[in-house]
């Protein structure tokens, strides 16, 4: 009997729970369906205000003025934004082709235009709304093409003035080199060594082995030139080779050997005999000897140039008969 009892009470309250799931379930769908409405309602709101601006829109047309005066205004703008387009591709040549691209739809909109004479309202509210857009279009590649123009012409101005900046360091450059070389040419002339009291002479051989001046060819075996070198303060002290020139009358360097040719500021010159000095900048006389071995001297006038670092410090002249 009470088992009977204790099954009732269970058996209603699981009765209870379904029912109350139905109601959340119902309650759930309902909730689902108002926020479903809801959003319809919403866009359903926003296509009507624009229709009742477009209605607006249409209005204001027709109570000013609907036809060919006003398709020919829309022609014109159209046909302005063209001119617009050829401008700004002539401008910037890098975005022609999607400048292009809005060219071609101004075109269908005029040949529209040309291919339809009476447009209704509604189509001229339509051709009017397109035209803002393309406008609004236009005025932004105006404004980028604007900002590239103003960043090339400052660009330009920058490389214009760095340019002038590095031609002027460059002359300073130059003229700072033009300076060095001229500053150096001044040292290197003032440290010029200088030869004086240039003797030239011929020697003979005399009996007793010793040797005189002569001013016969036939006896002529030696060729003497005496002199002295210059005090300068300038000139590095140092070793030193002195060289000496001799030109004969047919215009022939003698030689020791084939060998002795010496740099110079004009160029590689044969000599015909050399000495080695020990220079402390002070004056110092020396003589350099050449020997004819055993060739015989030609009758005439005999040049004798003398050469030290390079430079040509002296220069003499004689006569063998």
């Amino acid at each position: 009997m009470n088992d009977q009892i204790t099954e009732k009470p269970m058996k209603s309250s699981g009765i209870y729970l379904l029912v109350i799931l139905a109601l959340f379930i119902a309650l759930a769908y309902m909730a689902y369906l108002i926020s479903a409405k809801n959003k319809e309602i919403n866009i359903l709101k926003n296509k009507n205000t624009e229709l009742e601006s477009d209605m607006q829109g249409m209005n204001d047309m027709l109570s000013s003025r609907v036809g060919g005066d006003m398709t020919n205004d829309l022609k014109k703008d159209f046909v302005k934004m063209l001119d617009v387009y050829d401008a700004l591709i002539e401008k910037d040549a890098s975005k022609s082709d999607s400048l292009n691209v809005q060219k071609q739809k101004i075109q269908s909109l005029i040949d529209k235009i040309n291919s339809n004479k009476k447009l209704s309202a509604r189509e001229i509210f339509t051709l009017r709304k397109e035209n803002e857009t393309l406008r609004n279009i236009m005025k932004g590649y105006v404004q980028q093409i604007d900002s590239l123009n103003t960043l090339n012409v400052e660009l330009s101005s920058n490389l214009e003035t760095k340019t002038t900046q590095l031609n002027q360091t460059i002359e300073e450059r130059n003229q700072f080199k033009s300076d060095a070389d001229a500053s150096a040419a001044q040292v290197k002339k003032g440290s010029k060594l200088q030869a004086f009291s240039i003797n030239s002479v011929g020697l003979r051989l005399k009996i007793n082995n010793t040797t005189e001046e002569t001013t016969k060819a036939k006896n002529c075996v030696q060729i003497k030139s005496s002199f002295t070198i210059s005090e300068n303060p300038l000139t590095p002290a140092g070793k030193k080779t002195v060289y000496m020139q001799i030109i004969n009358p047919e215009g022939k360097t003698l030689q020791s050997k084939s060998s002795y040719v010496v740099s110079t500021d004009n160029g590689n010159i044969a000599y015909s005999d050399k000495k080695d000095i020990d220079y402390n900048n002070q004056s110092i006389d020396l003589a350099i000897f050449y020997d004819l071995g055993g060739e015989e001297a030609v009758n005439g006038n005999y040049k004798v140039k003398i050469f030290c670092d390079g430079q040509l410090i002296g220069s003499d002249s004689f006569t063998l008969k």
